[in-house]
């Protein structure tokens, strides 16, 4: 019996050695677990009414996937009584629960093993499982004939993948479950059915007179995975001139980051030194810039000024704006050049802003209400002047006309 063992756990680790033909993601120890539960009947492969013997069975099963088509599961069945009766395993129980048995199977999956896994289970598979276990019969203490056997179960699993994520299966299982050796009941003639029963012990062999024809079916959940996922999925490999292809980009992007620094450095380097000039216009102390400008021209002006700090043309002003008007509608091919100017009080940036703003504001009465054509208007700012020894009489637009 050891040697048998021994054999079947070799010819296993075979099978596993052979069949690394796919590299997954998720087979971690905590990966790739799942529990059913499954209901059916049972009863004697030979000598007995396979129908009128039969009886109710339910169990678990807890199941850990190794590799795609291989792995493994512990299984536990009880039996319900259904009468008084004769079973193949020499006991004739009157329990409601009249017998248990403990399974370790080994699980091939056919599909994965003969076809290769495709990183998702098929909708059908095939599984065929093949183990050892423990039973005990269960009878009233009066009788004292409890029993105790080694089993050996071998089956095929039929598992239909129900959803999406296939985490949920609905299972058939047909199976075939021999008793091998064991404190059984016998008679003094032959194999059960004596009145004058007794204990006593057969070699261990696969015997259909010993066995159990048992077909089930149940549910089965698969445990999330540590890839996301309730099975399997297909690790992409990589051959070398990948491996190589990656690196050199990898090489390229180390490359390009090196560059990319030392342009960051520069620029950081250029942002300080504006930076430096820009505090240091800050700290300098403000300077006026005056600008004199001579008032020496043959050309025909007009003055029109204006309020401090105001580039609104009063109304005390108008006439200064109308003899330009009428000089320019009087002579169709002159034009006007305005210049606004400003006093030196305020800082350089409003007083060229506002010398502009003032020249603007003659233009655009000159448009407005007098008609006169943009192309021969010219406004421009001139900043601070100083045509006038009194600085607030340089708040002024100056026109100069010429043909």
């Amino acid at each position: 019996m050891k040697k048998r063992l021994i054999f079947c756990l070799v010819l296993f680790m075979s099978f596993v050695a052979a069949n690394a033909q796919t590299t997954v993601k998720g087979s971690k120890f905590t990966d790739n677990w799942a529990i059913g539960v499954q209901g059916g009947l049972i009863s004697p492969a030979a000598n007995h009414a396979i129908i009128g013997d039969a009886r109710a069975i339910a169990g678990l099963t807890l199941t850990k996937m190794i590799t795609p088509a291989f792995g493994i599961s512990a299984e536990g069945n009880m039996s319900f009584n259904s009468g008084s009766h004769i079973d193949p395993w020499g006991v004739s129980g009157k329990c409601a629960i009249d017998a248990t048995n403990v399974s370790l199977l080994a699980n091939v999956n056919l599909n994965n093993f003969l076809g290769r896994y495709k990183g998702s289970p098929r909708p059908v598979e095939f599984v065929a499982v093949y183990g050892f276990g423990w039973s005990h019969n269960f009878y009233p203490k009066s009788q004292a004939l409890d029993v105790n056997m080694l089993t050996s179960k071998a089956g095929l699993n039929i598992n239909f993948n129900i959803d999406a994520a296939k985490a949920w299966q609905i299972n058939i299982k047909p199976a075939i479950v021999w008793a091998l050796s064991g404190n059984m009941v016998c008679d003094y003639t032959g194999f059960v059915g004596s009145t004058n029963p007794k204990r006593c012990c057969h070699n261990t062999h696969y015997d259909l007179n010993h066995a159990l024809l048992e077909l089930t079916a149940g549910v089965t959940y698969k445990f999330r995975n540590s890839n996301n996922s309730h099975n399997f999925v297909k690790a992409k490999l990589y051959d070398q001139a990948e491996v190589d292809g990656l690196n050199a980009k990898i090489n390229d992007l180390r490359s390009c980051l090196k560059t990319k620094d030392a342009e960051l450095q520069k620029a950081s380097g250029e942002i300080k030194d504006l930076q430096d000039q820009l505090s240091e216009c800050r700290n300098k102390a403000p300077q006026i810039i005056r600008e004199t400008k001579e008032n020496t021209t043959n050309n025909l002006e007009s003055v029109v000024t204006f309020a401090q700090g105001k580039s609104v043309i009063a109304a005390s002003q108008y006439p200064n704006v109308e003899r330009i008007a009428t000089y320019l509608k009087n002579h169709k091919n002159a034009k006007v050049i305005i210049k606004g100017y400003a006093s030196p009080e305020g800082s350089i940036e409003i007083n060229q802003k506002l010398a502009k703003a003032r020249a603007e504001a003659v233009k655009q009465l000159l448009q407005q209400k007098y008609k006169i054509n943009a192309n021969r208007i010219q406004a421009e700012g001139q900043g601070v002047g100083n045509m006038f020894s009194e600085p607030d009489w340089n708040r002024v637009a100056i026109s100069t006309l010429s043909d």
